[in-house]
């Protein structure tokens, strides 16, 4: 084999097959071979295109590129999508957002995003699994289950363990796991995912995958699910910088010109970074094990010390308000805003994007599912009291956009006040509505899974992010740097343990 699928990234396929020393269908078949080996134990995909149709597809991608044709930057190369993106019937893939309700549910007409991707030469696989509704099901549904494509687990892990916490550290954590695990096993160079809260950086940052979550509203959502429109962001995971800059500029139809003359530079980059003895996540989210807090801390102040020494912009520790301040009016907001979002707007607008779809509304969803308890609802996972709060939900336009505007004002005022001396935090970013990336950082010696650092800019600030993370990638280790006992050695990862963990929000 020409490249070794679980290492080689888009940037470097690309070169390949500009260089003529591989083909679209030698690298179709390399992630497919790959795929066949390791998807049965991963749970990665929900869907994957037939074999001989993406040989068709990549065929024709090669045909353009003889002939000259090069659709965009990306012609020919192989990339997953979290299975809330829909695709035309014709493509060989469902979309189910992980909900046996949707599963042959059917459309003619693929997103405004999917067709862009088309149009550019990428080849989609397939559909990767995901936390059910994005974890808007059962609260205590685990991070990366759904009931159509079960549980996704980590290439580096393997079975999470039992009773474990919510993000504890054997979880692949957040509803894009499949798309950030399908990248780290090899399955693809690139995947989309989207974002609540958390979503795309957590499973990225566990994957040891460079990420990115766009300002909110900037992006054309039709034919996505999103659990809300105030909050969620869909973007690139991979394993290098240069990759996610590249689907950076189709999915947000920016160049970024400036990386032509040196986007790694740290020139004018400035970054505050906050404590970690005081921004850490609690017992009952994420358990510490011997070691693991204390080895997280280390890595992530020797990188300011690498930093500082070489003469950057660095400013540690800087202070954010908590969490427990990010209200509207004083009244909770994230939650009631979630619920009715989800209820009123985006549920209603996904189901009716379908042609064919045997149920219209919440309501059905909700009777589907106690109908169809043994696929829908399977032990241990027999709730669905998200998806009845939400339909529940009585509170009324006008309060919601208070609620919004409100909230929205605070996360901004509080990130805006840390950015005058610098800062940073995921449910603030999503409060604000702010980009926010993460890159590798490290590898737990206690399992081997990895961990990165998360960053937020201001609004429509991606250019800065995406500058950080090229300038980062240069000082320090990547995915191909880190160690996959579990796939080099073709050990059995087994199967899904049964937990007890939290809620993907």
């Amino acid at each position: 084999m020409t490249f070794d699928p679980l290492t080689t990234n888009a940037t470097d396929l690309m070169r390949l097959l500009e260089d003529g020393k591989v083909n679209s269908v030698q690298v179709v078949l390399a992630y497919l071979s790959q795929i066949e080996r390791y998807e049965p134990k991963l749970h990665a995909f929900i869907s994957v295109v037939p074999r001989e149709q993406l040989i068709d597809i990549a065929s024709a991608r090669d045909e353009e590129r003889q002939q000259g044709h090069i659709r965009g930057p990306l012609h020919g190369i192989p990339i997953v999508l979290k299975d809330i993106f829909m695709t035309a019937s014709e493509l060989g893939m469902g979309t189910t957002a992980g909900a046996w309700a949707l599963v042959g549910a059917r459309t003619d007409a693929n997103s405004p995003i999917v067709q862009r991707l088309l149009d550019q030469g990428l080849i989609i696989l397939g559909k990767t699994n995901m936390t059910e509704f994005a974890g808007m099901k059962m609260t205590m549904t685990p991070p990366g289950w759904s009931a159509v494509g079960g549980q996704t687990l980590s290439p580096y892990v393997g079975p999470i363990v039992e009773e474990e916490t919510l993000l504890g550290h054997t979880s692949p954590g957040g509803s894009s796991t499949g798309s950030a695990v399908a990248v780290a096993a090899g399955f693809s160079p690139l995947a989309l995912g989207t974002e609540t809260i958390g979503s795309i950086v957590t499973p990225a940052s566990r994957a040891g995958l460079y990420a990115l979550k766009p300002t909110v509203g900037i992006q054309d959502t039709r034919g996505l699910y999103t659990m809300t429109d105030f909050f969620d962001s869909l973007g690139p995971m991979a394993k290098s910088a240069e990759d996610v800059l590249a689907l950076t500029e189709i999915l947000l139809c920016n160049p970024f010109h400036v990386h032509k003359e040196g986007l790694g530079i740290w020139d004018g980059l400035a970054v505050g970074f906050l404590d970690p003895t005081e921004w850490k996540m609690a017992e009952e989210i994420c358990r510490q094990h011997v070691g693991t807090a204390e080895q997280m801390k280390h890595k992530y102040e020797q990188a300011i010390f690498r930093l500082k020494a070489s003469n950057r912009a660095i400013k540690y520790p800087i202070s954010l308000a908590g969490v427990s301040e990010l209200t509207a009016h004083g009244k909770e907001a994230i939650m009631p805003i979630a619920y009715w979002e989800f209820k009123n707007i985006c549920i209603p607008r996904f189901l009716d994007a379908f042609d064919e779809c045997r149920v219209r509304n919440l309501a059905d969803i909700v009777e589907f599912n106690k109908e169809n308890k043994d696929k829908c609802l399977p032990s241990p996972y027999t709730g669905q009291d998200d998806l009845i709060k939400a339909l529940d939900n009585t509170d009324d336009g006008p309060y919601i956009e208070r609620l919004k505007s409100g909230l929205r004002a605070v996360g901004q005022r509080i990130l805006d006040e840390a950015f005058d001396g610098h800062g940073s935090l995921c449910i603030h970013a999503a409060a604000a509505g702010y980009p926010i990336a993460t890159v590798p950082l490290g590898q737990l010696r206690y399992n081997g899974r990895p961990f990165g650092l998360c960053m937020v800019a201001k609004a429509r600030n991606e250019e800065v992010l995406l500058r950080f993370m090229h300038a980062w990638s240069g000082t320090h280790p990547g995915p191909s740097d880190f160690s996959k006992p579990l796939l080099k050695s073709g050990a059995d990862i087994g199967a899904p343990v049964k937990t007890r963990i939290g809620h993907d929000k």
